[in-house]
């Protein structure tokens, strides 16, 4: 039987978790009490119709002190060689705050108080439980869709896993840097395929622009120096903790060089044991701009 617990910061994904595991057919318990909690397991594994998935959903409702018990009651039955796996969801606490605004719901530990004073209490009230995870996923910039391939491929396809997420944005320096970009690179050195009359109309994801770019001997150089970076770099963040990396590429429109090299630099990571995903900015910026300026004249 494989007997998963879900858990994590309030706001971060663990409801939709549980949709996602129900869908792939585990046996789904949100919020049990934690005294129960050994009985259940024990119930799960006598039942008369084996279940062979089971997914538990454990949360600050549960209450402070019901939470430093769950931590002791799951260290001791992993060490009973009960086959628990558990997974931490968390967030940054702007996105928290901003998908409560969204739902118009209320963290469970504001009691009409602030917010982010709520999120800071849940975080360290979760240090325990967090240690004791197999899996981190940090679902700050994840889409639905994007943390159901992450839940697929540990729980269903069994795939290796690593507490560690790569995010690749293309970006426009006239529109600003990503925010909440970690690393920043410029690639405005590179041919601009803007001047060429057949392929400013197109963008780095036609296989033309994405031809002419790196078929420069810079572009080609950049990506093999980059990557060697990201290679280096990556291991030490995980060493100190981080949990992902926001990685900005960008060119003047964020339409042709940048959509191109980050193409070419998430292909060399997609098939790692990170998880990775790429966001093009601003790549449908100057068609909007365009639709707008029609629109009002």
């Amino acid at each position: 039987m494989r007997f998963v617990v879900v858990t994590g910061m309030s706001g971060a994904g663990r409801s939709s978790v549980m949709r996602i595991l129900e869908d792939e057919g585990y046996f789904c318990v949100d919020n049990l009490p934690v005294s129960l909690l050994s009985t259940f397991i024990q119930l799960t594994e006598d039942a008369s119709e084996q279940i062979e998935r089971v997914a538990l959903g454990l949360d600050i409702r549960s209450g402070q002190n019901s939470l430093k018990e769950a931590s002791a009651v799951l260290e001791t039955l992993k060490k009973d060689g009960v086959p628990l796996e558990i997974l931490f969801l968390e967030a940054s606490a702007a996105a928290i705050i901003k998908r409560y605004k969204e739902t118009r719901r209320m963290h469970p530990l504001a009691k009409g108080g602030r917010v982010d004073s709520a999120i800071e209490e849940e975080r360290e009230l979760l240090s325990e439980m967090k240690t004791q995870a197999d899996y981190i996923i940090d679902t700050t910039t994840l889409l639905i869709r994007e943390l159901k391939q992450e839940i697929n491929r540990i729980f269903v396809k069994n795939e290796s896993f690593c507490n560690f997420y790569l995010t690749f944005v293309s970006f426009g320096f006239k529109y600003g840097i990503p925010t909440d970009a970690d690393l920043v690179f410029d690639v405005r050195f590179l041919p601009n395929p803007f001047y060429v009359d057949a392929l400013k109309p197109l963008t780095g994801n036609d296989d033309e622009v994405y031809q002419y770019v790196m078929e420069s001997d810079k572009a080609k150089e950049f990506l093999i120096k980059l990557k060697d970076m990201l290679d280096f770099l990556i291991p030490n963040y995980i060493m100190e903790g981080k949990t992902q990396l926001v990685i900005a590429i960008g060119c003047t429109g964020g339409k042709h060089r940048s959509v191109t090299l980050t193409n070419a630099l998430y292909k060399k990571f997609e098939h790692t044991e990170y998880g990775c995903k790429k966001e093009h900015r601003d790549i449908e910026r100057e068609r909007l701009r365009n639709i707008c300026r029609l629109q009002e004249k």
